[in-house]
């Protein structure tokens, strides 16, 4: 049983991060708008949005990985 609190832990603090991504790109979009630098808040929000999809990937291939293990592809 203590496996599947740990993975579950694991997937809040996967989620905690994403979240806690957000909302600092979303601050640091906010003041670099308002300091008329939009063109370095797009490319930090982009770089962000890169972040994310990259730990998501990540996500993605554990599961597969997992997938293939479990049915012994």
């Amino acid at each position: 049983m203590p496996v599947f609190q740990k993975g579950k832990q694991m997937q809040i603090e996967i989620i905690f991060r994403i979240a806690a991504i957000g909302i600092l790109l979303a601050v640091l979009n906010q003041v670099l708008v308002k300091a008329d630098k939009s063109e370095i808040a797009t490319l930090v929000t982009l770089t962000g949005v890169i972040i994310v999809l990259l730990t998501v990937v990540e996500l993605i291939s554990d599961l597969f990985t997992t997938l293939r293990t479990l049915f012994q592809l």
